[in-house]
């Protein structure tokens, strides 16, 4: 494998193992919410801005210090807001509202919207194949859903302004991926992160202080200050690490096709601790997904000169 094949590896490992950990995040997250009258979802999102600041900050204190161009301080406020903080306030209080399954199913709209913004901003053509493999995705997650959690007796319901949010959540980080990869590219993970969290860190702040002033940090049970700990670290912190670095390697269409990992996991987890079965609509729809993905992987797009 030549180096350039080595990179393109890279960056679909480091994709999938974001999207993992997002799959993962969306499940303790969930069980977060059950506490919303303690850890609202402004505390949860200042919460890991603070500590995905602290932890870009001090991985920075062992890098080569590097010096952000004037021009590009307006292009990071507008990335961190984009990429940080509006997908994860919207997610944050969409999770509040919405069944994790359904939020699984909504968020595989993003491919889809960042295909198109891909082709506005990058000029990054939207060729037969690539819609094709976005196409054969979707359908395998269709397929897992009608195939599995089609639960008509479910206590738990999802909310239409869940639904606008989650759908605002994929614009914003479909709009992230396609707008600001050149600027990306320009700087390290760890400089481009370790400013853009701290934007996100600033910006949250009003919104939450009051909440965290009147908290109730005794009613907190010690597993969800556990689940907080993974969403600070894996799913902000690494997972973060983990996107702008597969941004560099792979076409912005094909980081978004990561997001179809995450309905996958949830039969996967389910299957594993005895929620679920398997069956052949999980074993197709898993096919068709990473079909899917490598349809894309192979298009005309995806193997232009980066």
């Amino acid at each position: 494998m030549d180096e350039t094949g080595k990179s393109r590896l890279a960056g679909h490992l480091a994709c999938a193992g974001a999207y993992i950990i997002f799959g993962l995040n969306i499940v303790m997250c969930k069980d977060i919410a059950r506490c919303s009258d303690t850890i609202t979802p402004t505390m949860l999102f200042t919460l890991r801005a603070a500590g995905a600041t602290a932890l870009f900050w001090l991985v920075s204190a062992f890098m080569p210090r590097e010096r952000v161009a004037r021009r590009d301080w307006g292009r990071i406020v507008a990335a961190s807001l984009l990429g940080l903080f509006v997908p994860q306030m919207t997610f944050l209080v969409a999770i509040t509202m919405t069944t994790s399954i359904d939020v699984s199913i909504l968020s595989s709209f993003s491919p889809i919207m960042t295909m198109f913004i891909a082709a506005v901003f990058l000029h990054e053509p939207i060729t037969l194949k690539k819609a094709g493999g976005v196409a054969m995705s979707f359908a395998g997650v269709l397929l897992l859903i009608s195939g599995t959690f089609h639960d008509a007796g479910a206590v738990e319901q999802t909310k239409p302004l869940g639904v606008v949010l989650i759908l605002m959540n994929c614009l914003s980080f479909a709009l992230y991926l396609g707008a600001f990869r050149p600027l990306i590219a320009r700087y390290s993970v760890v400089t481009f992160m370790k400013w853009s969290f701290l934007v996100s860190l600033l910006v949250s702040l009003p919104f939450s202080a009051k909440d965290f002033a009147s908290a109730r940090w005794s009613d907190v049970p010690a597993s969800v200050g556990w689940e907080v700990a993974y969403v600070i670290f894996f799913a902000t912190f690494v997972a973060y690490f983990l996107i702008p670095y597969g941004q560099k390697r792979i076409r912005p269409t094909l980081v978004s096709m990561y997001s179809y990992v995450q309905p996958i996991l949830a039969a996967v987890v389910s299957i594993c601790i005895g929620q679920d079965t398997p069956t052949w609509q999980k074993a197709a729809a898993a096919l068709l997904v990473f079909s899917g993905v490598a349809v894309v992987n192979r298009s005309r797009a995806a193997g232009m000169k980066r």
